[in-house]
Order: structure tokens, then sequence, then C-alpha cells
């Protein structure tokens, strides 16, 4: 499960974050590109814009799903 107090800090403000628990293996990335990017050193993922369609936000779920350590979340808000 994704740890809210340890959002990365490149996150867009939003319901959906990346953790600093990371390892960049990408999932979220190729699932849903409009949400998510690589940080510049290429070492973790982060929210580069929170979901506004449908289908955004059911990527990023998938995204949630997805990620083989549970570094992404949702924190409701």
């Amino acid at each position: 499960m994704a740890d809210k107090d340890s959002k990365a800090k490149e996150n867009v403000v939003g319901k959906y974050y990346v953790d600093e628990n990371c390892i960049a293996a990408k999932y979220c990335v190729s699932v849903a590109p409009e949400v998510f990017r690589m940080s510049e050193s290429g070492g973790h993922a982060y929210v580069y814009k929170q979901p506004t369609t449908e289908g955004e936000e059911a990527a990023a779920q998938d995204a949630i799903m997805g990620c083989p350590v549970s570094s992404v979340g949702e924190d409701g808000d």
C-alpha cells in the first residue's frame, strides 16, 4: 500500500500520488502516460497531471493495481 506520508515531491496536488518507495518499474507510465511521468533522474515516477476523464481515471486505477511495489496510491481527496 502506498504511503501518503512519503509522497514523491514532484507529484501534483490531488487524489493520486506516487510514494518514495517507487523502483522505476515504469508500469504506471506505460498504462497511464497522460497521468504519470518519470523523474528527470529516471529514479522514480510521479503524478504529472491528475486524471480528468473516465479513461484517465481507469488508467490510474490500473496503475495502482499493477504497481509491483504498491507505490501508486490514492488518498481519496
